[in-house]
């Protein structure tokens, strides 16, 4: 399973080497193995941005549909965030950034959005916030994602559905 991971980060890491997008496993992982599959990416050059969600405030979307307004939920984050943790806003269209974007937290993760509207946000901006983007994104578009500028890609695949290599050692 490690080197399965770490040579399927590998390949990623290598489609988007001439843009300056770094490549991020997410916490989906499989139970009891974290440590080392996140141990694994690295090994694949690729990025571990969150091990857990303790490590950092991060707003995902069924916290926005829970409370309908994600201003006040980042504000709020802001506000109790007296141990100067990293906060993470996801967003999963313009509008939600829109509402947003004068709040001044550390990372956008741009969630299931398609590389034109990844460009858009990024114009929205400018360099404001280390961005992400994740969701869908396969070796098949990650090209496309990467040209947007954004600054990482997170890829739940690689440890959520890790391909094993097959080695065997044959003696004669």
């Amino acid at each position: 399973m490690i080197s399965g991971i770490a040579t399927k980060t590998n390949y990623y890491v290598n489609l988007v080497k001439e843009y300056k997008t770094k490549i991020c496993c997410t916490r989906k992982t499989l139970p009891t193995l974290r440590v080392i599959q996140k141990y694994a990416v690295t090994l694949g050059g690729g990025l571990n941005n969150r091990f857990n969600l303790f490590d950092e405030i991060f707003i995902k979307d069924n916290h926005i549909s829970a409370s309908q307004n994600i201003f006040d939920l980042v504000q709020n984050a802001l506000r109790l965030n007296r141990s100067g943790k990293i906060i993470t806003v996801e967003v999963d269209n313009l509008t939600q950034l829109e509402t947003i974007q004068s709040l001044n937290f550390n990372r956008l993760l741009l969630d299931n959005m398609k590389p034109d509207e990844i460009k858009k946000a990024l114009n929205m901006i400018g360099n404001k916030y280390e961005t992400e983007a994740s969701g869908n994104i396969t070796e098949k578009n990650i090209i496309d994602y990467a040209k947007t500028g954004v600054n990482r890609i997170s890829i739940g695949r690689l440890t959520h559905s890790p391909q094993n290599l097959d080695i065997s050692l044959n003696f004669n």
